[in-house]
Order: structure tokens, then sequence, then C-alpha cells
């Protein structure tokens, strides 16, 4: 059984501007506890931005978000990112720390002194050994050092996880691996996960619910088998269309 059940998020009118560029456009938004939420849609529609309200790393013009109910804005934006764990494509790593190290400074911060049996614990649940944890970021793979900074998002416990393209960089069978057991951590741990990606396929699946976005807006909402079967609208359909056809296309190369 999970160990706790993450937190729901409610976004209430969300909007930004970026000069002339509306980057959302009054968005409102409603994730249950412990739901897997993948965020799709073309560059520039908004979904970085989207994401980056949550943990206050944006500041939307109007609009708000609460967390569990609660509104990000009641304290430090710091205090609340020590309670969401966030995974980003550049994955960020420290290069002049270890491993062990990296994946410690949020608890760190945090006033901990003693990390080394949590800093254990971590890398075993992200599939690495505890030798992982004496090396340098640069004598890992890609897919290793994202596993790092999967652990470093999990430090301090988070009942909710980020995730801005956070497979982007990887080659396709790392890329796969690593969303699978991403996706494993998500149930074992009972967190609520909020994912951006341009992969429409890896949204299908990975996630209960996907949210298409378009010019700042939400334009589909559905379980990934609605989307599947073309009930989310045309800009779903535009994005699933073409992961169909790169299906056909490759089924159809066995002859």
């Amino acid at each position: 059984m999970p160990a706790q059940t993450g937190p729901s998020v409610a976004l209430a009118g969300l909007t930004k501007s970026y000069g002339a560029t509306r980057a959302l456009d009054a968005v409102s938004l409603e994730i249950a506890a412990g739901s897997f939420v993948a965020l799709v849609g073309q560059s520039g529609s908004g979904k970085s931005t989207l994401l980056k309200t949550i943990n206050r790393l944006v500041e939307p013009d109007a609009g708000g978000v609460s967390i569990g109910g609660a509104d990000v804005r009641d304290g430090p934006a710091h205090h609340l990112r020590r309670r969401i764990g966030y995974v980003f494509q550049g994955i960020g790593l420290f290069p002049h720390m270890t491993v062990a190290e990296n994946i410690a400074i949020g608890l760190r911060i945090a006033g901990e002194r003693e990390t080394r049996a949590r800093v254990a614990e971590l890398l075993a649940l992200v599939d690495l050994p505890n030798d992982a944890g004496a090396r340098m970021p640069d004598q890992l793979s890609g897919g290793q050092r994202q596993r790092v900074g999967v652990a470093r998002a999990l430090a301090t416990e988070p009942g909710l996880m980020l995730m801005d393209e956070p497979f982007g960089a990887l080659d396709p069978v790392t890329r796969d691996e690593l969303g699978r057991a991403v996706r494993a951590l998500h149930d074992r741990l009972g967190l609520t996960t909020i994912m951006v990606t341009h992969d429409m396929a890896e949204a299908l699946l990975l996630a209960d619910r996907v949210l298409v976005m378009k010019a700042g807006r939400i334009v589909a909402d559905a379980a990934p088998a609605q989307l599947a079967r073309g009930e989310g609208g045309a800009e779903a359909a535009a994005l699933i269309a073409v992961t169909m056809a790169q299906a056909d296309a490759l089924e159809a190369l066995k002859g």
C-alpha cells in the first residue's frame, strides 16, 4: 500500500502574460489527490508556465493555486518548494558535488545533518547502486543522472511531484525505461504527479488523465482511452494522429 496519498491541486482563473503573449488564459482546473496527470501540447502552448505556477517559479498575473486546500501564497515560496518534488529536462545536478551530496541538498537546506541513510534509501528507490553516491555527475549516463534528479526530488518526502519534460534529453530506450520507473514510484509512494511532455504516446501510456493545451487554454481533458478513441476534440486528435501514423508506418515495415 502507498505510504501516503498526495494532495489535490486546484487552479482558479490562472492568467499570465509575457508582453503581448498570453501564456495562460484564465485556466481553472482541479486535480484529484493521488492522480497522475500529463500536460501535452505544442511548444508555446503554456504547459511549462502552468506547471511552474504550482511551485511559484512563475507568479500569475491573476488567479491562484491551492494544494490540499491551502493557498500556495500562504507562506514563503522556498517553504512551499520543500513540499513539492520538481524534476526537469536539464536535470540540474551540481557538477562539483557528488551524487550523494546532490540528492541530500534539500535535506541539508531543511537543517538535517545526518543524511547517509536517507541517501542510501533513495538510491535504492531509483534503482541505483549504493556506491553511485560517491561518484560525480559526469561519471553517470544521462539516464542515471535523471534517476539522481528523481531521487533528489523525493528526498524530502513530498506528496506532490512536478515533472517538466523530464525525459526529453534521453534516448528512446532509456526514456521508456525511466518513464515506467517513475509511474511505478508514483503508485508505490501514493504521489500526485503532474508531468509536462510533448510526447503524446508517453502521456497516453503513463498518465491517468491527459490535458491538452493550446494558446494558454486547456482544450481537451480526458482519460487516455477516450483520447485514443478520438473523443478529445480537434487539437488532441491532431497530436494523436502523429503517434498513430508512426505506429502504422512501423507496422507496415514488417511487410
